[in-house]
Order: C-alpha cells, then structure tokens, then sequence
C-alpha cells in the first residue's frame, strides 16, 4: 500500500450509526483484531483486550447500558443553549433519551485493557504529570488499538462507530462480560454493513491546522471564532445522527 492507497483509506473510513443486521463474512472480525494487536503502545505494553460480542442478549443489555448512559449525559448536555448541543441531543426526537441506532449490528467489539501492563514503560510516566495525566499511557495505547480496528474494519468494506463508556456504567459491563476488577473497560466498536449512506465527510482545511517551525499567530481562533466555528459545525454533523422519532 502506499501513501495515496492509504489516505484513500482513512477517507473512506466514516463513523456509522445504524447498521443492517446482514451477519459478516467469516475471518473478517478476525483480520481486523489481527491488525489492532499491531498498534503501538508505551515499551510496547500491549494492554489491551478485545471482547468479540454477537449473542442477541448481551448485545440487547449492552445497549440498555448505553442509553442509561445517554440520560445521565442529557442532564448535562441540555444546560447548553441547543444550537450548541451535541448533534445526538438537538432537535425533535432528540432530547431526553436518544435512541440507541447501533443496536442491529451484527459484532460489538468490546475494547477493554489491563492498565498493570503498562508498567513497562518508564515508570516516571506513572508518577509526573504529562501528556494527559497518570493514565495518559494506558488510555493512549488503547485508543491507537481502537483507531486501527476502525481503518481495518473500512478496509473490508465495513461500517464502524466509537461508542464511548460512561463511568456510570463502566461497573455493570464489566459485571455482564465477567472482566476482571482490574480492567478497564475503554470503548465498544459496534461493526456491520452501514443502514444508510453517510453526509459527505467535513473535515478542516490542512492549511487551518498547519504550522512551520512555529505557530502561525494568524491562525489563531478567537472565542468568538471558535462559537462561530461550532455552530457551522453542528449544522453540518446534525445530519449525521439517524436518530429515529420516538413513538
């Protein structure tokens, strides 16, 4: 693959919401955790694992953990004004309790790790603040395993979505996968062919976020920049969240 082959990729790579429950072919889920297991970690720590979920109830009850979740983030999110909400609670149908539209993808991914591993990396990293704070390591390497699953799972012609694990379910998943007390529990991928054809995909110019040998103090984004900056951007990412009308 070269670098053309490789951009053309990460294009096409796209977050997807609602998936058809058509099944995957055989050794596709396998290729993809293959290629996750390459990802780069802190001494090459290796801390994750991966749950491969397809049983129809343990998928049911993950996504009944999920939108719990979304009720204990609406609490919060609905102190915005709306045109600054999150896509996920703007507009009709959207506030309270947004469904949950992964639920009929055939593969959740459940990508979890043993932050012990991480002590092989230089042990200052678990005792001086950089990079992100004391668990800055363990969360980057898990987060470098959950990127590659999603550009690998596009290379197979799949649909993927980063769902997030609020803390305040992280207990009773690991409860329901039987994960040990010392695991943490980072994303769930679920993984299927797309429901829909995605929005055209926005992304910055190169040119905004770019720098040479030093910050380009003409690029700075005011306050006021960055509010205009989230209001285009919310218009342009409402569409991409299929959320159904509750009936």
């Amino acid at each position: 693959m070269d670098i053309d082959q490789f951009l053309e990729l990460t294009k096409k790579r796209r977050t997807i919401r609602r998936f058809n429950p058509d099944p995957i072919p055989d050794g596709c889920i396998e290729k993809i955790l293959e290629a996750a297991r390459f990802a780069q970690s802190g001494g090459n720590a290796q801390p994750w694992e991966f749950i491969v979920v397809k049983n129809p109830e343990t998928k049911n009850r993950i996504v009944e953990l999920i939108a719990e979740a979304h009720k204990y983030n609406w609490d919060i999110e609905k102190t915005r004004v709306e045109e600054l909400r999150h896509p996920a609670y703007r507009g009709e149908g959207r506030q309270g309790e947004p469904t949950v539209t992964f639920k009929d993808a055939p593969v959740f991914i459940v990508v979890c790790g043993d932050p012990r591993r991480v002590q092989a990396t230089v042990i200052a990293a678990h005792f001086i603040i950089h990079e992100g704070g004391p668990q800055a390591h363990f969360l980057k390497n898990i987060g470098n395993a959950t990127q590659i699953i999603h550009l690998a799972a596009a290379a197979c012609g799949l649909g993927s979505q980063w769902v997030t694990v609020s803390s305040a379910i992280e207990a009773r998943l690991k409860d329901l996968l039987d994960l040990p007390v010392e695991f943490a529990v980072h994303t769930i991928v679920p993984i299927g062919y797309p429901a829909y054809t995605p929005a055209p995909n926005y992304r910055r110019d190169l040119s905004e976020m770019v720098h040479y040998e030093k910050y380009d103090r003409t690029k700075y984004a005011t306050g006021e920049d960055i509010y205009n900056y989230l209001l285009k951007l919310r218009n342009k990412t409402v569409p991409a969240y299929p959320y159904r009308k509750k009936v």
